[in-house]
C-alpha cells in the first residue's frame, strides 16, 4: 500500500486565522497607546500646512574675493545652511538656491525663529582673533572736564567703567584647553581693563582744583598698547541694542582678516578690541557638543583642526598663554560678532582643543554648529524675512481632503455595488490600513521629525487606490475559483497563492518607484515619496495579516459559504460550472491553473 503523499503545510493564517487577527489588533492597540503615551495625537505638519518663517538671503563677495559668487559656492552654502538648520532639530525645512546669488530658507512653525535666523544668517566668516582688550558692552562715556572731581579720588564715571568688572552670564566664563586633557576650571573673562588700574584715593585739595590735561588711553595688561584709533573705535562702540550690534557686526565682517577690529559679544554684554585673524574658520575640520561626565565639566565643545590649522592654533595659543588677562583670550568671531572668548593657559598642540566652562546643552550645540558649519567662501545678508501663514495651505488641504473623501466614497459605492458583502471585508481592511498609517505618521513626527505636507497628503490619498486594488485582485481570484465549480473554503485557499504573487509584484513596483523618487528628489516631493512607500509596505502587511485571515474566517460562515445573493459570491450570478464531485475510488479531478 502506497504511503500517502505529504501535503503542503497550511499557512498560519489558514490554520489559526483568529490568532493572526488578534496579533494585528494588539499591534494597533500598541501603536495607539504609544501615541497617547507620547502626548502626540496629530501628525506634525509641514510649513505649507502649519505655517512658518521664510528667509531670503543674498550672497555678497568678501573683501579680496571679488569673484566668489558662483554656482559651486552657492550650492555649498545651501548645503551647509541645511545642515545647520537640521542641527537645530528642524526637519522638513527647505533650503534651495534661487537665481545666481540668492538662497531661500523655509522653516516650519514651532521652531525658534530667532535662533534659526541667527544660525542661517551667520554662516559667512569665522575666525579666531587674539583679544587686545575688553570692556562692558555699553558705549564708553567721554570724560567731562570737572576741576572738582577730575583728580580727586578717581571715582568718576570713566574710572568706574575702566576699572570695574562686567557681570558675566552663564556660558561666558570659558576656557580653551587641549582636547586630550580638558580643564574644568573656568577663567573669568570680561574685565573692563584690570583691577590694577584702579586709582588710589588722592588727598583732598586744600585750594581750588586746577584743570587737568587729558590722559592717554590706558595700556592694557600684557604691555601692548592699543592703537589710539582702535581705542577710539572701542569707546564709541555701542553693543546695548540689536540694531547697534548688527551695524557693528556688518562693519567688522567687511574688514580684512589682516586688520584689527572692534566687535560686540553676541549677547551685547561685552565689547572687544581684537587683533588680526590668527586661525581661519576653514581650518576647523569638525566641532561637536559633548557632555563630560568623567571630569564633571558638564557640556563642552570639542574641536578638531586640519593639519595646517592645528599648527596655527598651536602657535597662537602658545603666544597667548604667556600674557595676562584678558590678552590670554582669543575671540571666536562669526560674522563680526564674538560668539565665545575662551582663555588659554598653555600652548594647545595636536590639532584638537576643548572649550569648557558654564555651557548649557543648547549653547554648546549652537557653538559646535557654528564652528562646524560657519566658514563659507561667501557672506550673506537677509534681504527678506516673511512669516508664512497656513491659510493657503489650509485651503489646499481642505480641497485635497474633499477630493480624497469624494474618491473614497466612489470606491465604497463601487465595492458595495459590485462586491456586495465582500465590500465589508475591503472597508474593514481600509480602516485598519488608515489607523496604522495615521498612528505611524504621528509617532514618526517626534521620532525622526517627519512632517506631513501637501504632497504627503496626496501620497496618502493615492494609497487608497493601491490598497483597494490589492483587495480586488484577491476577490477576483476567489470568484474565479467559484466559477470553476469550487465551494468557498477551497476557493479562498486556492485563490490566495495566485493573488499573493500579483499583489507582491504590484506593490514592489510601487515601492521601487517611491524609493527612487525619494532618493533623486528634494523638498516636498520627498514627502510624497515617503508616504507612498510607507503606505505600500502597510498594504502588504494588511493584506497578508488581516484581509486573508478575515476571509478564511468568513468562508466558514453560512452567509458567505452558501453563496447568499448579497454575499458577492453567489455561484449563479458568477456563472459557476456544476460542482466538482469525486467518484468513489477515483483520483480527484485536476484543474489546470490559469
Amino acid at each position: 500500500m502506497a504511503a500517502p503523499k505529504k501535503g503542503r503545510r497550511a499557512p498560519a493564517s489558514q490554520g489559526h486565522p483568529g490568532r493572526t487577527l488578534i496579533l494585528v489588533l494588539i499591534a494597533m492597540a500598541g501603536l495607539i497607546g504609544g501615541m497617547f503615551y507620547s502626548g502626540t495625537l496629530t501628525p506634525r505638519l509641514g510649513i505649507d500646512l502649519a505655517g512658518g518663517t521664510s528667509f531670503t538671503l543674498a550672497a555678497q563677495n568678501q573683501p579680496g574675493k571679488p569673484n566668489a559668487i558662483n554656482e559651486t559656492n552657492m550650492n555649498t552654502a545651501a548645503g551647509i545652511m541645511e545642515r545647520r538648520v537640521n542641527g537645530l532639530g528642524v526637519t522638513e525645512s527647505e533650503v534651495q538656491t534661487q537665481g545666481s546669488n540668492h538662497i531661500i530658507v523655509n522653516i516650519p512653525k514651532g521652531t525658534d525663529a530667532k535662533q534659526a535666523r541667527q544660525q542661517v544668517g551667520t554662516t559667512a566668516q569665522l575666525g579666531f582673533r587674539p583679544v587686545l582688550t575688553t570692556t562692558a558692552g555699553a558705549k564708553t562715556p567721554e570724560p567731562k572736564p570737572n576741576p572738582s572731581q577730575s583728580g580727586a579720588n578717581g571715582k568718576g564715571k570713566g574710572d568706574k567703567a575702566a576699572g570695574g568688572q562686567a557681570k558675566n552670564k552663564p556660558g561666558t566664563q570659558q576656557k580653551a584647553s587641549s582636547s586630550q586633557s580638558p580643564s574644568s576650571q573656568p577663567t573669568t573673562q570680561g574685565r573692563a581693563v584690570t583691577d590694577s588700574l584702579k586709582k588710589a584715593p588722592s588727598p583732598k585739595p586744600s585750594g581750588p582744583a586746577k584743570p587737568t590735561t587729558p590722559q592717554a588711553p590706558p595700556t592694557p595688561p600684557g604691555g601692548a598698547a592699543i592703537p589710539p584709533a582702535l581705542q577710539k573705535q572701542l569707546d564709541a562702540l555701542d553693543c546695548s541694542t540689536k540694531k547697534s550690534r548688527a551695524a557693528a557686526g556688518e562693519k567688522a565682517a567687511n574688514t580684512k582678516p589682516s586688520d584689527p577690529i572692534v566687535a560686540c559679544k553676541d549677547d551685547g554684554a561685552q565689547k572687544y578690541a581684537l587683533g588680526p585673524v590668527a586661525v581661519e574658520g576653514t581650518d576647523v575640520s569638525s566641532a561637536k557638543a559633548v557632555f563630560d561626565s568623567q571630569q564633571g565639566q558638564g557640556w563642552i565643545v570639542q574641536m578638531d583642526f586640519t593639519s595646517e590649522g592645528g599648527k596655527k592654533f598651536g602657535d597662537i595659543t602658545g603666544k597667548l598663554a604667556t600674557k595676562a588677562p584678558p590678552q590670554n583670550q582669543f575671540g571666536i568671531v562669526l560674522d563680526g560678532a564674538v560668539v565665545s572668548a575662551p582663555s588659554v593657559d598653555k600652548a594647545i598642540m595636536g590639532g584638537g582643543a576643548t572649550i569648557s566652562g558654564g555651557f548649557t546643552q543648547q549653547s554648546a550645540e549652537d557653538l559646535g554648529n557654528m564652528l562646524s558649519y560657519g566658514a563659507l567662501p561667501l557672506s550673506f545678508k537677509i534681504d527678506d524675512e516673511t512669516t508664512v501663514t497656513a491659510a493657503l495651505g489650509g485651503e489646499q488641504l481642505h480641497a485635497g481632503l474633499i477630493a480624497g473623501a469624494i474618491g473614497l466614497a466612489l470606491v465604497i459605492i463601487y465595492l458595495v455595488a459590485y462586491y456586495r458583502g465582500l465590500a465589508l471585508v475591503a472597508l474593514a481592511s481600509l480602516g485598519v490600513s488608515a489607523v496604522l498609517t495615521y498612528t505611524i505618521m504621528t509617532l514618526l513626527g517626534p521620532a525622526i521629525g517627519f512632517a506631513l505636507n501637501l504632497p504627503a497628503v496626496c501620497g496618502a490619498i493615492v494609497a487608497i487606490g493601491i490598497t483597494a486594488d490589492s483587495f480586488i485582485v484577491y476577490f477576483e481570484r476567489i470568484r474565479d475559483e467559484i466559477r470553476e465549480g469550487r465551494t468557498l473554503r477551497p476557493a479562498v485557499e486556492r485563490g490566495w497563492p495566485r493573488a499573493r504573487r500579483t499583489i507582491l509584484v504590484s506593490d514592489f513596483v510601487s515601492f521601487l518607484a517611491a524609493a527612487v523618487l525619494f532618493i533623486v528628489t528634494v523638498g516636498k516631493v520627498q514627502g510624497f515619496a515617503f508616504t507612498l512607500g510607507l503606505t505600500t509596505v502597510l498594504d502588504v502587511v494588511v493584506v497578508f495579516l488581516f484581509t486573508k485571515p478575515l476571509m478564511t474566517l468568513l468562508a466558514r460562515r453560512k452567509f458567505f459559504s452558501e453563496g447568499h445573493s448579497w454575499s458577492g459570491l453567489d455561484p449563479k450570478r458568477l456563472g459557476a460550472k456544476p460542482p466538482l464531485r469525486r467518484r468513489r475510488g477515483a483520483a480527484p479531478t485536476q484543474t489546470k491553473e490559469a
